[in-house]
Formats: structure tokens, C-alpha cells, sequence
């Protein structure tokens, strides 16, 4: 695989930002959610509380993610984003908070797990279509899109395996403070950012309508309504394993945090795999479509 084709989206420099800053921030992320899991059954040995606290970070996404996507179109992204990453931070510190204080912290944690999965279903799509404002050369937009999710399933690899190393050294509590943390490096990069391209004006219509819009044009498109529906099912099948890891870590396998991070680090590798093959993919398609545009002129 060449490295010129593997990063060719590295060329924009607001893009090269915002992947190390989210790149820090997702493993920071990572950390966080196998200390939370970890942590609450090993205090509650719930198996219900752990889907409980998976579904109150969740729910918001499906409920809230097409709304924010309009919203999207019509807010600057850029200052969106800042909001988002801020409040995300708050929520980092407010569960160290809670962590380390005394008395029942069970709910308080799934409270906080639904104010994150708040900021989430807003922030998910600013952060996905912000790309395109970093990212303007739309040949190298594919490679961008492939690199993102390159860096996310690599933190998916790294982030929890160094969860379980941190658990059992330092207790969760660590686990949370480098992810308060982590979030500095993702607002420094959104602050350092310049030149980015004026937002044309957003689309008219009223909200409703074009949140109508966007469900026709999603459910009428055939190929993307597959998709659609091969995700959900794929989501609704998988996340319960994702979720009951702790329970095959410390009933089953008989290990501790370690083992519990190795478990879902080991569901990054495919998935990083398949990702920078991706981006190579779309590198070199790009390329044969560009090559074909220039023998027709």
C-alpha cells in the first residue's frame, strides 16, 4: 500500500488538526467507556445496569440524530463543534467527579451516560459533515472519510487495551481523568484551525420540512435504505456483545480489566484492517476516474 495514496487528504491542514486532535480524544473515549462498564459491574454485578447505561447513552442518537442533522446544514459547524467538544469535556469531568465522591453513584452515572449520548447525537453529524468544509478537494474526500475511520477503530484497538493496563494500576478513576484530559487536544486543534471556506448560506425551507426531506430521500433511495437496515440490523444484533463483555471477563474467563480490555481491543483490528485498505481503495478509484476524465479532454 503506498503512503501517498494511503493519507492523501494529509495535504489540508485544518485536516491534519482535527485527525490528531480527535484521534487523541477517541482513545481518551475509549478509556472511559471500559472503566465505566468495568466499574459499575464490578460494584453492581448487573448485567441489566450494564445494558441500562448502554441504552441511556444511546437512546438519544436514534431519537435526536436526523434533527441534528438538519441542524447541521444551518448552524456554523466549526463553532458547533467547539460547543460540543466542550460540553463532552464537562460531561469527562463530571464523571471523575462522581466517581471519587461517596455514596450511591449508579444513577447519577447513567444520567451522565444520557447527557453524553445528548451531546452525541449532535455532535456525530457536525463532526461527519465538517469534513467536507476541511476537506474541499472533493477527490480527496473519499480518503479523508476512510482515514477517519481508520483513526477510530485504531483507538478502538489502542484505548482499551490501555484501559484495562490503567484499571489495574491506577482504578478507573484514572481511566476518566486522561479522558477529561484527552479532550484538550481535540479543542486545541478546532482553535488552531484557519482559512476555512465560507459557509454558503443554508437551504431554505422550514426545519420540518427538511427534516421530512431527508427521511424521503433516505427510505426512497433504494442502495442507501439497504444500507440503512443492513446497519440496524448489524447494530441490534452485535452491540448486546459489545455491552456483556465484562461479564465474559471476570464470570466466564475468570480475568480482571485486562482482560476485559483485550476483549474489545480485539474487535479494532479487523475493523482498522479494513479501514486503511479503504482508503487505499478509494484513493486508487479516485485516481482511475481522474485519469479518465483527463484522456476525454
Amino acid at each position: 500500500m503506498a503512503v501517498e495514496s494511503l493519507g492523501r487528504a494529509l495535504v489540508h491542514r485544518n485536516y491534519r488538526l482535527f485527525l490528531l486532535g480527535q484521534g487523541i480524544s477517541l482513545v481518551g473515549t475509549w478509556l472511559q467507556q471500559v472503566a465505566m462498564s468495568w466499574l459499575l459491574y464490578r460494584l453492581t454485578d448487573s448485567p441489566f445496569l450494564l445494558g441500562l447505561i448502554a441504552f441511556s447513552s444511546q437512546i438519544p442518537s436514534l431519537l435526536l440524530s436526523p434533527v441534528a442533522g438538519v441542524a447541521a446544514e444551518r448552524w456554523n459547524r466549526h463553532r458547533a463543534l467547539l460547543v460540543t467538544q466542550l460540553l463532552a469535556m464537562i460531561q469527562a469531568v463530571l464523571v471523575l467527579i462522581v466517581v471519587n465522591s461517596s455514596g450511591e453513584i449508579v444513577w447519577m452515572l447513567v444520567g451522565l451516560g444520557f447527557f453524553l449520548g445528548l451531546i452525541n447525537a449532535f455532535d456525530v453529524p457536525l463532526r461527519q459533515s465538517f469534513l467536507v468544509e476541511m476537506v474541499p478537494d472533493r477527490d480527496h474526500l473519499g480518503n479523508a472519510i476512510a482515514l477517519n475511520s481508520s483513526i477510530f477503530n485504531g483507538a478502538r484497538l489502542v484505548g482499551p487495551s490501555l484501559a484495562g493496563l490503567i484499571i489495574s494500576v491506577w482504578g478507573e478513576s484514572a481511566c476518566f481523568l486522561v479522558n477529561a484530559i484527552s479532550y484538550v487536544a481535540v479543542l486545541a486543534a478546532l482553535l488552531c484551525m484557519r482559512d476555512l471556506p465560507f459557509r454558503v448560506k443554508p437551504p431554505r425551507g422550514r426545519f420540518f420540512d427538511r427534516l421530512k426531506e431527508g427521511f424521503t430521500y433516505a427510505f426512497g433511495f433504494v442502495p442507501l435504505r439497504a444500507l440503512l437496515m443492513l446497519v440496524s440490523v448489524i447494530s441490534f444484533m452485535a452491540m448486546s456483545t459489545s455491552v456483556l463483555i465484562p461479564v465474559f471477563a471476570k464470570d466466564i474467563l475468570k480475568g480482571g480489566a485486562q482482560t476485559q480490555g483485550l476483549l474489545m481491543g480485539a474487535s479494532g483490528i479487523g475493523a482498522l484492517s479494513a479501514a486503511l485498505y479503504g482508503s487505499d481503495f478509494v484513493w486508487a478509484e479516485a485516481s482511475t476516474a481522474a485519469k479518465a476524465r483527463s484522456a476525454d479532454l
